[in-house]
């Protein structure tokens, strides 16, 4: 029954998409990761917990198939912020937050650390 439970979680991992825009913070590359962990033996992982593995693939499988979405439709593809899904995406993709990190630093913090080769706070230990 592992092997069962082992190939539907792979199955799964190569339908789930990989953003290249959100770097480090993917779900489809957590979920990969995740799978990884648990099946470390493959087919042969032995399972503490049958039940917890099921529900656990049966509400990947909900988000993947965009379940509640279909289930309970939206009036407008907009948030409260007027916002579109892709304007979303396009502020929270790595780059973007990036920038609007170091946007967020001070000017003197910039020009420190423009002219040391070490960061400020390696002067400070």
């Amino acid at each position: 029954m592992a092997a069962t439970r082992y190939r539907r979680f792979l199955k799964l991992c190569e339908e789930w998409p990989v953003e290249e825009t959100k770097r480090q913070r993917d779900l489809g590359v957590f979920l990969r990761q995740r799978v990884a962990q648990a099946f470390r033996e493959g087919e042969n992982t032995q399972i503490a917990d049958p039940e917890t593995c099921d529900r656990m693939y049966e509400s990947l499988v909900r988000i993947h198939t965009n379940y509640y979405k279909n289930k309970y439709p939206r009036p407008k593809d907009t948030s409260f912020t007027g916002l579109t899904v892709e304007d979303c995406k396009m502020i929270l993709a790595t780059d973007i937050l990036k920038q609007m990190e170091d946007m967020k630093k001070g000017t003197w913090r910039k020009l420190r650390e423009k002219f040391y080769a070490k960061k400020p706070e390696e002067d400070s230990k």
